[in-house]
């Protein structure tokens, strides 16, 4: 019976603070309208932005209305029709010129670049043919790298399997050259080189080509100039007469 009592007590209570609530309102408002300070606030109050219209898309019917019949040929104006049709097929420019001639540029270096008779005579040949990406290649047609067996190439710095030369004179790593480098480079054969007992490597010929050499001699690197003459002559395969002019 106690509780009961507490909530009708509560519950009379809350109504008359409702009630007293209401009455402060009113009083409120009632200064406010006096005051004036009431429509001032209204007139204060921004004005909510206007809503968007919604743009009436055109329904299925008046599209089948306002599109041409299909028979009926596409209008084109009488200037176009003299020109000519745009071909967008890509016109690609050949990598090398069609006649016989190519100029491979080499950058100058501080020293001017200069070679005799003795230098032509100082450069080397060869009798039998070397097959490139095979000596040293694994089957998947990359390099066999081998801490241990390997044997490092002056000319590429790669230390792989494979041939390579062994200089009588100095006797040191700067006279091994692989097979590719030495073909490449000198067009001599590793296979006779290492058959010759008296053979001397490029470096103590003084006609090395290395990047390291060159620059001890105030020139420029050449950078991968084989690949650039390799894919000049392989353009030229149809031509039976080629002619090469290298600038120095």
């Amino acid at each position: 019976m106690g509780r009961k009592r507490r909530r009708i007590a509560e519950k009379g209570k809350g109504e008359e603070y409702e009630k007293w609530r209401e009455q402060r309102i009113k009083e409120n408002k009632g200064r406010m309208q006096k005051l004036g300070i009431l429509d001032l606030s209204l007139k204060l109050k921004p004005k909510p932005p206007p809503q968007k219209i919604p743009r009436n898309l055109p329904s299925s019917d008046d599209k089948a209305h306002n599109s041409l019949p299909v028979s009926q040929p596409t209008r084109r104006s009488s200037r176009l029709k003299t020109l000519a049709p745009v071909s967008y097929v890509e016109n690609r420019k050949p990598k090398f010129p069609e006649n016989d001639e190519v100029e491979i540029h080499l950058e100058e270096g501080p020293k001017p670049e200069i070679y005799t008779e003795e230098h032509e005579m100082l450069l080397g040949d060869c009798e039998m043919s070397w097959t490139l990406l095979v000596d040293g290649y694994g089957n998947d047609g990359k390099r066999i790298y081998d801490p241990v067996k390997g044997e490092t190439c002056h000319q590429c710095r790669q230390k792989t399997l494979g041939h390579r030369t062994h200089c009588s004179k100095c006797k040191l790593v700067q006279g091994q050259l692989c097979g590719d480098c030495l073909y490449t480079r000198y067009g001599e054969n590793v296979i006779e080189a290492n058959q010759n007992h008296n053979w001397i490597c490029p470096v103590c010929r003084g006609i090395c080509n290395c990047s390291l050499c060159r620059q001890e001699k105030g020139w420029r690197p050449t950078g991968a100039i084989y690949r650039k003459v390799k894919d000049w002559v392989l353009s030229l395969l149809p031509i039976t007469s080629s002619k090469l002019i290298v600038v120095k």
